[in-house]
Protein backbone atom coordinates (compact mmCIF):
# COMPACT_ATOMS: atom_id res chain seq x y z
CA UNK A 1 0.00 0.00 0.00
CA UNK A 2 0.93 3.26 -1.38
CA UNK A 3 0.77 5.97 2.11
CA UNK A 4 1.19 9.15 -0.12
CA UNK A 5 -1.71 11.72 -0.20
CA UNK A 6 -2.21 11.59 -3.82
CA UNK A 7 -4.50 14.62 -5.11
CA UNK A 8 -5.22 15.22 -8.52
CA UNK A 9 -7.20 17.96 -9.72
CA UNK A 10 -9.18 17.57 -13.28
CA UNK A 11 -11.64 14.73 -13.84
CA UNK A 12 -10.81 14.13 -17.92
CA UNK A 13 -9.06 10.99 -19.20
CA UNK A 14 -5.68 12.11 -18.26
CA UNK A 15 -6.68 12.58 -14.70
CA UNK A 16 -8.64 9.43 -14.48
CA UNK A 17 -6.54 7.39 -15.82
CA UNK A 18 -3.61 8.57 -13.69
CA UNK A 19 -6.36 8.11 -10.75
CA UNK A 20 -6.73 4.43 -12.20
CA UNK A 21 -3.43 3.14 -12.50
CA UNK A 22 -1.96 4.51 -9.24
CA UNK A 23 -5.16 2.77 -7.27
CA UNK A 24 -4.56 -0.40 -9.02
CA UNK A 25 -1.44 -0.52 -6.89
CA UNK A 26 -3.09 0.23 -3.80
CA UNK A 27 -2.68 4.38 -3.64
CA UNK A 28 -5.90 6.21 -2.13
CA UNK A 29 -6.37 9.01 -4.28
CA UNK A 30 -8.64 12.30 -4.48
CA UNK A 31 -9.68 13.86 -7.61
CA UNK A 32 -10.82 17.44 -7.05
CA UNK A 33 -13.00 18.53 -10.51
CA UNK A 34 -15.10 21.99 -10.60
CA UNK A 35 -17.96 20.35 -12.92
CA UNK A 36 -20.64 18.75 -11.59
CA UNK A 37 -19.75 15.49 -13.03
CA UNK A 38 -16.42 13.93 -14.62
CA UNK A 39 -15.22 13.99 -17.98
CA UNK A 40 -17.83 16.25 -19.63
CA UNK A 41 -15.36 16.97 -23.02
CA UNK A 42 -15.09 13.58 -23.20
CA UNK A 43 -18.69 12.85 -22.92
CA UNK A 44 -19.14 16.15 -25.67
CA UNK A 45 -16.24 14.44 -28.19
CA UNK A 46 -18.82 11.34 -27.72
CA UNK A 47 -21.65 13.16 -29.81
CA UNK A 48 -19.12 13.08 -32.72
CA UNK A 49 -18.32 9.99 -33.43
CA UNK A 50 -16.62 7.58 -30.26
CA UNK A 51 -13.86 6.64 -31.43
CA UNK A 52 -11.22 5.78 -29.01
CA UNK A 53 -8.06 5.19 -30.22
CA UNK A 54 -6.52 3.90 -33.49
CA UNK A 55 -5.39 0.61 -34.98
CA UNK A 56 -2.31 2.24 -36.59
CA UNK A 57 0.39 0.18 -36.51
CA UNK A 58 2.34 2.13 -33.35
CA UNK A 59 5.78 3.47 -35.88
CA UNK A 60 3.18 5.48 -38.00
CA UNK A 61 0.80 5.95 -35.02
CA UNK A 62 3.08 7.98 -33.38
CA UNK A 63 3.92 10.19 -36.40
CA UNK A 64 0.62 11.65 -35.21
CA UNK A 65 1.75 13.75 -32.22
CA UNK A 66 4.61 16.42 -32.62
CA UNK A 67 6.13 16.19 -29.18
CA UNK A 68 8.59 13.39 -28.38
CA UNK A 69 8.03 12.77 -24.98
CA UNK A 70 4.39 12.19 -25.72
CA UNK A 71 5.63 9.90 -28.59
CA UNK A 72 7.47 7.83 -25.87
CA UNK A 73 4.35 8.09 -23.55
CA UNK A 74 2.22 6.49 -26.33
CA UNK A 75 4.94 3.93 -27.16
CA UNK A 76 4.17 3.12 -23.17
CA UNK A 77 0.48 2.72 -23.02
CA UNK A 78 -0.47 1.92 -26.48
CA UNK A 79 -3.83 1.97 -28.65
CA UNK A 80 -3.43 -1.55 -27.66
CA UNK A 81 -2.91 -1.34 -23.59
CA UNK A 82 -6.14 0.84 -23.87
CA UNK A 83 -8.14 -1.36 -25.84
CA UNK A 84 -7.01 -4.27 -23.17
CA UNK A 85 -7.88 -1.34 -20.49
CA UNK A 86 -11.44 -0.97 -22.02
CA UNK A 87 -11.87 -4.66 -21.87
CA UNK A 88 -10.79 -5.18 -18.61
CA UNK A 89 -13.74 -2.38 -17.53
CA UNK A 90 -16.35 -3.86 -19.77
CA UNK A 91 -16.46 -2.54 -22.63
CA UNK A 92 -16.12 -4.51 -25.90
CA UNK A 93 -14.65 -2.20 -29.12
CA UNK A 94 -14.35 -2.95 -32.78
CA UNK A 95 -12.14 -1.44 -35.56
CA UNK A 96 -13.99 0.75 -37.87
CA UNK A 97 -13.50 1.15 -42.14
CA UNK A 98 -10.96 4.07 -41.39
CA UNK A 99 -8.96 2.07 -38.52
CA UNK A 100 -10.87 3.84 -35.84
CA UNK A 101 -11.37 2.21 -32.27
CA UNK A 102 -14.74 2.26 -31.66
CA UNK A 103 -17.08 0.88 -28.24
CA UNK A 104 -19.43 -1.66 -29.61
CA UNK A 105 -22.81 -0.10 -30.24
CA UNK A 106 -24.26 -1.88 -27.44
CA UNK A 107 -22.12 1.25 -25.29
CA UNK A 108 -23.01 5.14 -25.55
CA UNK A 109 -20.04 7.38 -24.20
CA UNK A 110 -21.88 7.57 -20.77
CA UNK A 111 -22.06 3.57 -20.62
CA UNK A 112 -18.17 4.06 -21.12
CA UNK A 113 -17.62 6.62 -18.46
CA UNK A 114 -20.05 5.01 -16.06
CA UNK A 115 -18.42 1.70 -16.21
CA UNK A 116 -14.86 3.80 -15.82
CA UNK A 117 -16.29 5.52 -12.87
CA UNK A 118 -17.49 2.29 -11.36
CA UNK A 119 -13.86 0.43 -11.46
CA UNK A 120 -12.74 3.70 -9.42
CA UNK A 121 -15.12 3.67 -6.98
CA UNK A 122 -14.31 0.09 -6.30
CA UNK A 123 -10.93 0.78 -6.17
CA UNK A 124 -11.89 3.29 -3.16
CA UNK A 125 -10.80 7.00 -5.88
CA UNK A 126 -12.71 9.41 -4.18
CA UNK A 127 -14.25 12.28 -6.48
CA UNK A 128 -15.17 15.44 -5.22
CA UNK A 129 -17.15 17.67 -7.56
CA UNK A 130 -17.63 21.32 -7.59
CA UNK A 131 -14.20 22.34 -6.46
CA UNK A 132 -12.37 24.74 -8.75
CA UNK A 133 -8.41 24.91 -8.40
CA UNK A 134 -6.78 28.22 -7.59
CA UNK A 135 -3.70 27.50 -6.71
CA UNK A 136 -1.08 25.51 -4.96
CA UNK A 137 2.17 25.56 -3.05
CA UNK A 138 4.84 23.27 -2.57
CA UNK A 139 2.61 21.15 0.79
CA UNK A 140 -1.35 22.42 -0.68
CA UNK A 141 -3.69 22.87 -3.29
CA UNK A 142 -6.00 25.47 -2.67
CA UNK A 143 -9.60 25.45 -4.30
CA UNK A 144 -12.75 27.01 -4.01
CA UNK A 145 -15.85 24.88 -3.06
CA UNK A 146 -19.04 26.94 -3.07
CA UNK A 147 -17.95 29.61 -2.06
CA UNK A 148 -15.52 28.48 0.64
CA UNK A 149 -11.55 28.49 0.04
CA UNK A 150 -10.39 25.27 0.77
CA UNK A 151 -6.56 23.95 0.97
CA UNK A 152 -5.76 19.92 0.82
CA UNK A 153 -2.42 19.04 1.66
CA UNK A 154 -0.58 16.63 -0.55
CA UNK A 155 2.52 14.74 -0.96
CA UNK A 156 1.83 14.42 -4.63
CA UNK A 157 0.00 16.56 -6.43
CA UNK A 158 -1.39 15.75 -10.46
CA UNK A 159 -2.53 18.59 -12.52
CA UNK A 160 -4.47 17.28 -15.14
CA UNK A 161 -6.68 20.76 -16.02
CA UNK A 162 -7.44 20.28 -19.69
CA UNK A 163 -6.81 22.58 -22.46
CA UNK A 164 -8.64 25.93 -23.69
CA UNK A 165 -11.59 24.92 -25.83
CA UNK A 166 -15.32 23.98 -25.46
CA UNK A 167 -15.23 26.18 -22.39
CA UNK A 168 -18.54 25.18 -21.44
CA UNK A 169 -16.94 21.43 -20.73
CA UNK A 170 -15.36 23.78 -17.93
CA UNK A 171 -11.75 23.19 -20.26
CA UNK A 172 -11.57 26.77 -19.72
CA UNK A 173 -7.69 27.33 -18.97
CA UNK A 174 -8.05 29.60 -16.41
CA UNK A 175 -5.07 28.02 -14.69
CA UNK A 176 -2.38 29.57 -17.15
CA UNK A 177 -2.09 32.63 -15.15
CA UNK A 178 -1.38 31.03 -12.06
CA UNK A 179 1.28 28.50 -13.28
CA UNK A 180 2.55 31.96 -15.19
CA UNK A 181 2.51 33.44 -11.56
CA UNK A 182 4.54 30.51 -10.76
CA UNK A 183 7.53 31.61 -13.42
CA UNK A 184 6.38 28.06 -15.46
CA UNK A 185 7.20 28.67 -18.83
CA UNK A 186 3.53 28.24 -20.75
CA UNK A 187 3.64 28.32 -24.71
CA UNK A 188 0.23 30.57 -25.93
CA UNK A 189 -2.51 28.38 -26.58
CA UNK A 190 -3.90 28.56 -29.75
CA UNK A 191 -6.63 26.22 -31.88
CA UNK A 192 -6.06 23.49 -33.03
CA UNK A 193 -8.15 20.88 -35.32
CA UNK A 194 -9.93 23.85 -36.07
CA UNK A 195 -12.04 24.42 -39.30
CA UNK A 196 -11.17 27.64 -41.46
CA UNK A 197 -12.56 30.23 -42.67
CA UNK A 198 -12.68 31.09 -46.07
CA UNK A 199 -12.67 33.95 -48.42
CA UNK A 200 -15.42 32.08 -50.85
CA UNK A 201 -18.47 31.52 -48.89
CA UNK A 202 -19.88 28.31 -51.07
CA UNK A 203 -23.35 28.99 -49.32
CA UNK A 204 -24.67 26.35 -51.91
CA UNK A 205 -22.58 23.80 -50.67
CA UNK A 206 -23.22 24.21 -46.25
CA UNK A 207 -23.55 20.69 -45.12
CA UNK A 208 -22.13 18.41 -48.25
CA UNK A 209 -19.10 16.13 -48.20
CA UNK A 210 -15.93 15.85 -50.29
CA UNK A 211 -15.02 12.59 -49.91
CA UNK A 212 -11.62 10.34 -50.46
CA UNK A 213 -10.27 14.03 -51.19
CA UNK A 214 -6.45 14.52 -50.59
CA UNK A 215 -6.03 18.25 -49.00
CA UNK A 216 -2.56 19.67 -49.08
CA UNK A 217 -0.12 22.74 -47.87
CA UNK A 218 3.03 23.21 -49.39
CA UNK A 219 4.83 20.04 -48.63
CA UNK A 220 1.92 18.34 -46.45
CA UNK A 221 -1.19 16.28 -47.33
CA UNK A 222 -4.10 14.36 -46.00
CA UNK A 223 -6.64 12.33 -47.48
CA UNK A 224 -9.80 12.25 -46.07
CA UNK A 225 -13.42 13.72 -46.00
CA UNK A 226 -13.54 17.47 -45.62
CA UNK A 227 -17.44 19.33 -45.53
CA UNK A 228 -18.42 22.66 -46.29
CA UNK A 229 -19.76 25.21 -43.46
CA UNK A 230 -21.51 28.67 -43.12
CA UNK A 231 -18.06 30.29 -42.58
CA UNK A 232 -15.51 27.58 -44.63
CA UNK A 233 -14.61 24.23 -44.31
CA UNK A 234 -13.88 21.34 -41.50
CA UNK A 235 -12.93 17.80 -41.42
CA UNK A 236 -10.02 15.96 -40.51
CA UNK A 237 -7.70 16.64 -43.51
CA UNK A 238 -8.66 20.41 -42.73
CA UNK A 239 -7.41 19.69 -38.81
CA UNK A 240 -4.24 17.79 -39.57
CA UNK A 241 -2.61 20.84 -41.79
CA UNK A 242 -3.61 22.97 -38.93
CA UNK A 243 0.00 22.65 -37.55
CA UNK A 244 1.47 23.40 -40.24
CA UNK A 245 -0.24 26.52 -41.60
CA UNK A 246 -0.40 27.98 -37.94
CA UNK A 247 3.00 29.22 -38.20
CA UNK A 248 2.50 30.95 -41.49
CA UNK A 249 0.40 34.89 -42.19
CA UNK A 250 -2.92 34.28 -43.01
CA UNK A 251 -4.32 34.74 -45.91
CA UNK A 252 -3.11 31.43 -47.57
CA UNK A 253 -4.13 29.18 -50.11
CA UNK A 254 -4.99 25.31 -49.97
CA UNK A 255 -5.22 22.58 -52.59
CA UNK A 256 -7.46 20.17 -53.02
CA UNK A 257 -7.12 16.89 -55.33
CA UNK A 258 -10.55 16.00 -55.62
CA UNK A 259 -9.32 12.44 -57.71
CA UNK A 260 -6.19 11.13 -55.86
CA UNK A 261 -6.47 8.09 -57.72
CA UNK A 262 -5.85 9.35 -61.49
CA UNK A 263 -3.08 11.68 -62.77
CA UNK A 264 -3.91 14.91 -64.32
CA UNK A 265 -2.89 13.16 -67.67
CA UNK A 266 -5.62 10.57 -66.79
CA UNK A 267 -8.36 12.90 -66.51
CA UNK A 268 -7.23 15.33 -69.27
CA UNK A 269 -7.36 12.09 -71.35
CA UNK A 270 -10.89 11.31 -70.41
CA UNK A 271 -11.96 14.68 -70.76
CA UNK A 272 -10.63 15.26 -74.11
CA UNK A 273 -13.07 14.89 -76.63
CA UNK A 274 -16.14 15.73 -74.67
CA UNK A 275 -19.56 17.71 -75.99
CA UNK A 276 -20.47 17.85 -72.87
CA UNK A 277 -18.32 18.67 -69.25
CA UNK A 278 -20.65 17.38 -66.59
CA UNK A 279 -20.99 13.90 -67.74
CA UNK A 280 -17.84 13.10 -67.89
CA UNK A 281 -17.29 14.46 -64.18
CA UNK A 282 -20.17 11.90 -63.37
CA UNK A 283 -19.71 9.33 -65.19
CA UNK A 284 -16.46 8.77 -66.42
CA UNK A 285 -14.36 10.41 -63.48
CA UNK A 286 -17.05 9.49 -60.52
CA UNK A 287 -16.86 13.25 -58.85
CA UNK A 288 -19.45 13.07 -56.48
CA UNK A 289 -22.16 15.95 -56.94
CA UNK A 290 -20.30 18.00 -54.21
CA UNK A 291 -17.34 18.43 -56.44
CA UNK A 292 -18.54 18.88 -59.19
CA UNK A 293 -20.83 21.64 -58.09
CA UNK A 294 -17.14 22.84 -56.13
CA UNK A 295 -15.86 22.87 -59.69
CA UNK A 296 -18.96 24.99 -60.89
CA UNK A 297 -17.73 27.68 -59.28
CA UNK A 298 -14.86 28.40 -61.35
CA UNK A 299 -15.13 30.79 -63.87
CA UNK A 300 -17.27 29.55 -67.45
CA UNK A 301 -14.18 29.82 -69.53
CA UNK A 302 -12.17 28.13 -66.84
CA UNK A 303 -14.97 25.25 -66.15
CA UNK A 304 -14.41 24.66 -70.06
CA UNK A 305 -11.45 24.38 -70.66
CA UNK A 306 -10.17 21.08 -70.41
CA UNK A 307 -6.34 21.85 -69.77
CA UNK A 308 -7.73 24.32 -66.95
CA UNK A 309 -10.46 22.21 -65.58
CA UNK A 310 -7.95 19.04 -65.43
CA UNK A 311 -5.41 20.98 -62.99
CA UNK A 312 -8.61 22.02 -60.91
CA UNK A 313 -9.61 18.67 -59.85
CA UNK A 314 -6.00 17.71 -59.14
CA UNK A 315 -5.30 21.19 -57.57
CA UNK A 316 -8.79 23.15 -56.73
CA UNK A 317 -7.29 26.37 -55.19
CA UNK A 318 -9.62 27.60 -51.55
CA UNK A 319 -8.12 30.70 -49.74
CA UNK A 320 -8.15 30.75 -46.44
CA UNK A 321 -8.42 33.38 -43.99
CA UNK A 322 -8.07 32.35 -40.35
CA UNK A 323 -8.49 29.32 -38.00
CA UNK A 324 -12.19 29.27 -35.76
CA UNK A 325 -12.44 31.18 -32.51
CA UNK A 326 -10.75 29.23 -29.70
CA UNK A 327 -13.52 28.06 -27.85
CA UNK A 328 -15.33 26.44 -30.38
CA UNK A 329 -12.34 23.86 -31.89
CA UNK A 330 -12.25 20.52 -30.81
CA UNK A 331 -8.71 21.05 -28.85
CA UNK A 332 -6.11 23.65 -28.42
CA UNK A 333 -1.95 23.94 -29.09
CA UNK A 334 0.27 25.09 -26.45
CA UNK A 335 0.23 24.40 -22.71
CA UNK A 336 3.17 23.76 -20.17
CA UNK A 337 6.09 23.98 -21.82
CA UNK A 338 8.82 20.69 -22.24
CA UNK A 339 11.62 22.93 -20.81
CA UNK A 340 9.58 23.40 -17.52
CA UNK A 341 8.56 19.26 -17.36
CA UNK A 342 11.09 16.61 -17.01
CA UNK A 343 10.77 12.91 -18.91
CA UNK A 344 8.20 11.99 -15.92
CA UNK A 345 5.97 15.21 -16.55
CA UNK A 346 7.01 16.36 -13.41
CA UNK A 347 7.29 20.21 -13.11
CA UNK A 348 11.15 21.20 -12.59
CA UNK A 349 10.55 23.88 -10.03
CA UNK A 350 8.29 21.82 -8.21
CA UNK A 351 9.01 18.45 -6.66
CA UNK A 352 6.02 16.18 -7.00
CA UNK A 353 3.96 18.10 -9.15
CA UNK A 354 2.67 17.16 -12.28
CA UNK A 355 0.90 17.94 -15.61
CA UNK A 356 -0.92 15.52 -17.90
CA UNK A 357 -3.23 15.64 -21.19
CA UNK A 358 -4.35 18.43 -22.80
CA UNK A 359 -2.70 20.96 -20.55
CA UNK A 360 0.73 20.02 -21.78
CA UNK A 361 1.96 21.31 -25.19
CA UNK A 362 1.52 18.80 -27.72
CA UNK A 363 -0.88 18.77 -30.04
CA UNK A 364 -1.99 15.81 -32.61
CA UNK A 365 -5.16 15.27 -34.77
CA UNK A 366 -8.76 14.12 -34.40
CA UNK A 367 -9.70 9.87 -35.23
CA UNK A 368 -8.13 8.25 -31.70
CA UNK A 369 -5.00 10.32 -31.32
CA UNK A 370 -6.37 12.84 -29.12
CA UNK A 371 -7.44 10.34 -26.52
CA UNK A 372 -4.83 8.03 -26.57
CA UNK A 373 -2.91 11.21 -25.98
CA UNK A 374 -4.25 12.23 -22.78
CA UNK A 375 -5.05 8.35 -21.27
CA UNK A 376 -0.96 7.87 -22.45
CA UNK A 377 0.63 10.79 -20.54
CA UNK A 378 -1.96 10.02 -17.38
CA UNK A 379 -0.30 6.56 -17.50
CA UNK A 380 3.20 7.73 -17.44
CA UNK A 381 3.00 10.29 -14.73
CA UNK A 382 1.13 7.38 -12.63
CA UNK A 383 4.06 5.21 -13.46
CA UNK A 384 6.23 7.77 -12.18
CA UNK A 385 4.52 8.25 -9.16
CA UNK A 386 4.33 4.64 -8.20
CA UNK A 387 8.42 4.29 -8.91
CA UNK A 388 9.49 7.29 -6.91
Amino acid sequence: MIEKQIVIIGAGPAGLMAAHQLALKGAKVHVYEQNKAAARKFLVAGKGGFNLTHNQELSSFNQNYDADLVKEAVQEFDNQKVVAWLCDLGVSTYVGSSGKIFPTKNFKPIHVLNAWLEALKRLGVEIHYDSVFTDFDDSKVYLKKNEDLISVPYSTLVLALGGGSWKKTGSDSKWVETLKAKHIAITPLESANSGYTTLSTYHHLQGQYLKNIKLSFESHSKVGELVFTKYGIEGSPVYAMNRFTRKQPFPLVLEIDLKPSLSQEEILEQLKGATKISPVLKRGLKLSTTAINLLKTLDKESYLDIDTLSKSIKRFTIEVLSLRPIDEVISTSGGVAFQALSDNLELKGFANVYCAGEMVDWEAPTGGYLLQGCFSTGYRVAQAILES
